[in-house]
């Protein structure tokens, strides 16, 4: 198949223009949910590629590959679903739940929480897994001490996204290297300089808000601990998914084996109509006590489909920009008239954000900066080991904050806060680019090409 012809600037930018306008007046101007400035963008997109000269056929070919590089993640989601569904069905999350009931303090949670996740999902190398185990247990903590939802969902994926940036297991940290060209870990190393002070600088801002914070009285988490039965054996689970994440298993049969797993475990005790059940419609609990409902009610696969909807629509218009050429006509010009490395730099981690808001998808959203940057990077004497740092620090966190990105919306759908709400307070994904143009600004960190 022929690629197709990339359009003019003007033309190009003149569309994205007016995505930008729908997007902006829909969701801030009159607060409509993504699904509707999605289906009117990509109807926008798809009259622009016909009036291009693209076919029916092209156009819906184009769409279809732009759902196709996130067939993996939309099968991943309802893994998850099952699996939050099936670990509050066997006491895996409630365990959780009432250990952090016992030791929380309200002065360290909050920083704590970053400490934990960012551990967390250094050990598994992803941060859809640690939000979905972990984060939901200390989202439930949060809430029940009096922390606002949408300050707690950032304090969790601050750390989550710290920890998947930085660990060798994880797929997009994979992916940054492989675009740029680079070591692993030489990439990772070469990360420490924008992402730990990042991490540091989150701790440090989370900290100083749970200090000002009165919390829930002890007594309040301890009669919720009460109503709590923890078992140890729970601990089977969440060493399984640990020990496939370090035998470098990929994320989908890790998920797939341990919802198996957990599966029979519930077995034990229900029925298998009982089991169809959980893991179609999530976990519901018994206990009368309303706090628990609205931290134990969660899970299964038709909970996640709200998320998917969104990103297949998303998928769709980022495969027809993609593939139309709109974004590079966009972009190219500006890349090549671009002669300083801090120019070059700041190129890519604005190319970065701008493709998450507009295509949606993490993996796109570093794929196509490193395409149209690469050889910038070698002319202004730069090493590559900066371009993967730079795709980092913009396509790989800032989805977090897309409300109809894949990792925003899976974000928004695991730990029940939207996007709009927790994105002012994910530090870590708001100061990554921050410290990016720091670097490349003062040049502390960059490394020249040999």
């Amino acid at each position: 198949m022929e690629k197709q012809a990339t359009p003019r600037f003007g033309q190009a930018l003149a569309l994205i223009v007016i995505l930008i306008i729908i997007f902006a007046g829909s969701i801030i101007g009159l607060g409509l949910s993504p699904y509707i400035p999605l289906t009117l963008s990509l109807l926008v997109t798809m009259v622009f590629a016909k009036l291009h000269r693209a076919t029916w056929e092209d156009i819906q070919r184009d769409m279809l590959s732009g759902l196709q590089t996130a067939l993996a993640p939309l099968f991943l989601f309802l893994l998850i679903g099952m699996l939050i569904a099936l670990w509050m069905g066997t006491n895996v999350i409630p365990t959780m739940l009432w250990i952090g009931f016992k030791i929380a303090n309200a002065a360290w949670f909050l920083p704590s929480a970053v400490l934990v996740t960012a551990i967390v999902g250094s050990m598994i190398g992803s941060a859809f897994t640690t939000l979905a185990t972990v984060g939901v247990a200390l989202m439930g903590v949060g809430t029940a001490m009096g922390f606002e939802p949408a300050l707690v969902a950032g304090a969790v994926l601050s750390g989550a996204i710290f920890g998947d940036k930085s660990s060798p297991l994880s797929d997009s940290t994979n992916l940054a290297s492989s675009i740029s060209e680079t070591d692993l870990f030489a990439h990772i190393k070469n990360l420490m300089w924008t992402t730990v002070p990042a991490l540091v600088v989150s701790f440090i801002i989370f900290f100083i808000i749970g200090g000002g914070h009165a919390g829930a009285s002890t007594a309040k988490l301890a009669s919720l601990a009460d109503l709590l039965s923890p078992t140890w054996w729970t601990i089977v689970p969440l060493v399984l998914l640990v020990g496939m994440a370090w035998a470098k298993v990929p994320a989908i049969p890790t998920l797939l084996i341990n919802v198996a797993v957990t599966g029979a475990f519930f077995l034990l005790n229900h029925t298998p109509a009982m089991l169809a059940d959980i893991l179609l419609n999530g976990f519901k609990t018994t206990a009368k006590n309303d706090m628990l409902q609205a931290l134990l009610n969660r899970g299964g696969m038709l909970a996640m489909m709200p998320t998917v909807i969104i990103i297949m629509l998303a998928l769709a218009l980022g495969g027809l920009l993609t593939e139309q050429r709109i974004l590079q006509a966009v972009m190219a010009p500006i890349a090549n008239r671009i002669k300083s490395g801090a120019g070059v730099i700041t190129g890519t981690v604005f190319t970065g954000i701008a493709a998450n808001f507009m295509i949606g998808e993490q993996y796109l959203s570093t794929i196509l900066p490193g395409q149209l940057w690469k050889s910038a990077f070698d002319r202004v004497g730069l090493s590559r080991l900066a371009l993967g740092r730079s795709l980092e620090d913009s396509g790989t966190v800032v989805n977090y904050l897309v409300p109809w990105g894949v990792a925003g919306s899976f974000a928004a759908q695991t730990l029940g806060v939207p996007v709009h709400n927790f994105a002012p307070f994910v530090v870590f994904a708001l100061l990554s680019p921050v410290f990016s143009l720091l670097s490349a600004w003062t040049g502390i960190g960059i490394k020249k090409a040999s």
